[in-house]
């Protein structure tokens, strides 16, 4: 009766107590580590770190071949090549930075980073812009997809056959040489090809050198008295094909000089010098010229048959057969001498290169906006103004990625200079990797040498990685 006077009959104990016997005794206390489940309250959270955990292990687990194979092959090549460019050739000695000194004293190096640096500025640009002209123009004809094809086919060859194809392309000889024979075929048209390169008189014969490698008769000519111009040395190839058996001039009495040049040679022997035998051809087109006193007072072209015939102002002059008769035929171009050669391998990597340009800008081009194009031309713009100020400035980032992966790849090019450029010119056309394959293989390899341009290949293709990074964050973060 106390206790329900004191708290009320119908008064319910406080929960943190338990009744016993009529008395409130206090409940005993759950462990603080129990949840009201009879769980740890942060086992939720250990399970999702030991998963967490787990996970990471099988990562570094499925990772570690690649980082294996990464440190064997990447890493540890790297920190190998720079502590051998610290030593001489043999790898005894210490040379400190002799070896990065060399780099830019000696004149064959010099012209590998001189080279390099032509390759870097004109390869990745040429090919770039090659590639954005193509994939603009390519998107308004109805076979672009077929010229897309054919231009990105060369880079299905391989560098070493193209090197092959490039070096029959810039063949010196026309009748190999592609090139050579555009740039013949179109110099004779507009100028008249050589007549009988290497045709030369005999001793015996009434010819002698003038010098400039023409040639003159040794006693002037007299009307009535025919001349004889014989020849030897003319190639078969260069014999006109309708050139006749020669014959000897008919004698006049009016004052005229008549006169044979022909190929004093008779095939298979029997002939005789200074004598027109029966299967000698004339020198159909040679140019004979009457000179008095140092000047030129006539001048005549043989005919099929050799004969040619001189007006009366000629007698008692000296023929000459000028030099033009003789001068070698234009033979092309030297793509491959000392000073075409880096142009030269640069148009065969453009040749490969374009299509990949591309077909990346094409593809950037398919994701422009057409209304922003359509809404400026319909505000007037012409095609000029909507290509360089509205879809250059948009294809920005694609040509950016096209460029920068162009410059690293042709600053470790090797294959085509090695192939292409012949032995006489290959220190004309040096590009630092192949000085680095020529400074470390090879009877005279010097290794301390060799890894210095290995560090400096490095070092220059840093910089442009440090931009391709930043520049995919930035494109990343927009």
């Amino acid at each position: 009766m106390t206790t329900a006077a004191a708290g009320g009959a119908d008064e319910v104990p406080p929960a943190d107590t338990q009744r016993s016997g009529g008395t409130s005794v206090p409940a005993p206390r759950k462990p603080s580590g129990q949840s009201p489940a009879g769980q740890p309250p942060n086992g939720p959270v250990r399970s999702r770190r030991s998963v967490t955990g787990t996970r990471r292990v099988i990562a570094a687990l499925f990772l570690a071949p690649a980082l294996v194979l990464l440190g064997a092959l990447v890493v540890y090549p790297i920190v190998y090549s720079v502590y051998r460019s610290f030593f001489d050739q043999s790898g005894n000695g210490f040379a400190g930075f002799d070896n990065y000194k060399a780099l830019f004293t000696d004149d064959t190096i010099r012209t590998a980073v001189k080279n390099n640096a032509i390759w870097v500025v004109l390869a990745p640009t040429v090919s770039t812009a090659l590639g954005l002209i193509f994939a603009v123009l390519t998107e308004r004809i109805r076979w672009g997809t077929a010229f897309k094809l054919i231009v990105f086919m060369p880079m299905a060859i391989s560098m070493l056959a193209a090197g092959i194809i490039f070096r029959l392309v810039y063949d010196q000889a026309p009748e190999r040489g592609v090139a050579n024979a555009v740039a013949v075929g179109v110099h004779d048209t507009f100028a008249a090809s050589a007549g009988f390169p290497k045709a030369h008189p005999l001793p015996v014969h009434p010819l002698k050198a003038a010098g400039g490698g023409s040639f003159v008769t040794k006693a002037p000519v007299r009307a009535g008295e025919p001349v004889q111009l014989p020849l030897v040395g003319v190639l078969p190839a260069k014999m006109p094909g309708d050139a006749k058996p020669a014959r000897a001039p008919e004698a006049v009495n009016d004052g005229k000089i008549t006169g044979t040049a022909w190929l004093d040679f008779t095939k298979g022997g029997g002939g005789k010098p200074n004598v027109i035998d029966a299967e000698e051809l004339g020198l159909k087109g040679i140019k004979v010229e009457a000179v008095k006193g140092g000047k030129l007072v006539a001048s005549a072209t043989a005919g099929a048959d050799g004969t040619f015939t001189l007006p009366a102002s000629a007698d008692g002059a000296e023929l000459r057969l000028p030099a033009s008769n003789f001068k070698e035929p234009y033979n092309g171009v030297d793509w491959l001498g000392p000073t075409l050669v880096t142009p030269g391998i640069i148009g065969s990597y453009v040749w490969m290169w374009a299509g990949f340009a591309m077909v990346l800008i094409a593809a950037g081009l398919a994701g422009l906006p057409r209304e922003l194009l359509e809404a400026a031309r319909v505000d007037g713009a012409n095609e000029w103004q909507v290509f360089r100020r509205i879809t250059v400035p948009m294809l920005a980032p694609v040509l950016a990625v096209v460029l920068v992966t162009l410059m690293i790849n042709v600053l470790k090019v090797f294959d085509l200079v090695f192939i292409i450029a012949p032995g006489s010119s290959q220190d004309d056309a040096n590009v630092l990797a192949l000085q680095l394959y020529r400074s470390s293989f090879g009877t005279d390899a010097d290794l301390g040498i060799g890894s210095a341009i290995a560090v400096l290949l490095l070092l220059l293709v840093v910089p442009v990685m440090l931009f391709n990074i930043r520049r995919i964050r930035k494109e990343g973060r927009r």
